[in-house]
């Protein structure tokens, strides 16, 4: 017989044995509440990899007595989900059915599309799963319908807990390590107990006794496999777009070869690359969104592992372009006072006099096509906030 995964193995079986996320589950938290008051509602859950989304969506289902269907954006389709919603419709009134959709950043538009009805009904109630800002990967009149929950990387303390429960599953009974291997083991969980717990699996079935060395030799054996699309993901991205703004060709070399061999999505890299062009580099060099867009192109054409030289070369040229951004500053102090001020009455002359009454009350009266006064609403006249210097 086959042994689950310790990771498996470990999963919690009630919330009140779940590490983490105190912020959602927490005493008179919002996630907590929802579960209690049985207010369940569709949802995303956006994080890190290892943080607990899907055991997260196992215990909510556990606690509404709902029928839990668990699929992955990556292997299943619209027939699989034709099927959920059948069986769901069979039993609505019987039973709640959620949907856990593991990385639904994955599923395309006319996909989402197709969830929608069902999820506007209430025929399912959809938990999504993504490590990507679901603002970018989902479809708006889906994300309406969600409420977000934002999932954060385990602490030091939480990974912990999780240590010991491994170590007591794996020994039978109390397990001492050595403090300089926790150490190591918590330092390469980076925040993920799946990576903590495969390793602290893979070294015990190796060697059976918990070092610094063995855990390191394990980590170089084949017998150890786990997620590597989701391996420091979060901090790899953000040194890859640090390593550009500061114009250091080789660590954004680096780090985007370190992306590409851990089998990140290519068209996340390159999705990030066109926000560059125009977040970072913008007017100084407006050319880059061009060449960006033309990588993302070649990757959503080609793919891997030949889009790898497209990402390169985009890599390369968006490093040694100069930086300016006055654009994307010159935006965020407007929507600044958008949000601050509301919608400011447009001024008369540049609204549209559309019928004989408009016209009447003075909409477009004294409009000229070239004025040399602001055009803004009266309460930001003296707003400026493009800055044409470039930085």
């Amino acid at each position: 017989m086959i042994e689950a995964p310790l990771a498996d193995r470990l999963r919690p079986k009630t919330l009140k044995d779940f590490v983490g996320q105190k912020h959602l589950v927490g005493l008179d938290k919002p996630l907590l509440l929802t579960i209690q008051k049985k207010t369940l509602h569709s949802m995303i859950f956006w994080g890190p990899p290892g943080c607990g989304k899907t055991t997260l969506a196992r215990l909510i289902a556990q606690e509404m007595e709902a029928n839990f269907v668990g699929l992955s954006a990556v292997s299943c389709g619209k027939a699989d989900i034709k099927k959920v919603v059948a069986e769901a419709k069979a039993t609505l009134f019987q039973q709640q059915t959620i949907l856990f959709l593991d990385e639904i950043h994955r599923f395309n538009k006319l996909q989402q599309d197709y969830l929608l009805p069902f999820v506007e009904t209430g025929t399912l109630t959809l938990i999504g799963a993504t490590t990507e800002n679901p603002s970018f990967t989902v479809i708006s009149p889906l994300l309406s319908r969600c409420q977000v929950f934002v999932l954060e990387s385990l602490t030091k303390a939480d990974l912990k807990k999780v240590l010991r429960r491994g170590l007591k599953t794996l020994s039978h009974t109390r397990y001492v390590i050595d403090k300089k291997a926790e150490e190591f083991l918590l330092e390469f969980a980076n925040g993920d107990c799946r990576q903590l717990l495969n390793l602290l699996e893979a070294t015990h079935k190796l060697y059976h006794r918990i070092t610094v060395v063995n855990l390191k030799n394990a980590l170089q054996s084949k017998f150890l496999r786990y997620d590597r699309a989701g391996e420091e993901h979060f901090n790899t991205i953000s040194a890859f777009i640090k390593s550009l703004r500061a114009s250091d060709v080789d660590a954004a070399l680096y780090y985007l070869a370190r992306m590409v061999d851990s089998g990140e999505d290519p068209l996340f890299i390159a999705r990030r690359m066109v926000v560059f062009a125009s977040e970072d580099i913008g007017m100084a060099q407006p050319t880059a969104l061009v060449v960006a867009n033309d990588v993302f192109r070649a990757c959503e054409t080609i793919g891997l592992p030949e889009c790898q030289e497209n990402l390169a070369h985009g890599v390369v040229y968006l490093s040694l372009a100069k930086k300016n951004r006055s654009a994307y500053d010159a935006y965020m102090k407007a929507l600044a006072d958008v949000k601050q001020y509301g919608n400011l009455a447009i001024p008369l002359e540049i609204r549209n006099p559309v019928t004989k009454l408009m016209k009447n009350l003075g909409y477009g009266a004294g409009y000229e096509k070239y004025p040399k006064t602001s055009l803004l609403p009266d309460k930001l006249k003296a707003k400026k906030y493009y800055n044409k210097i470039v930085q």
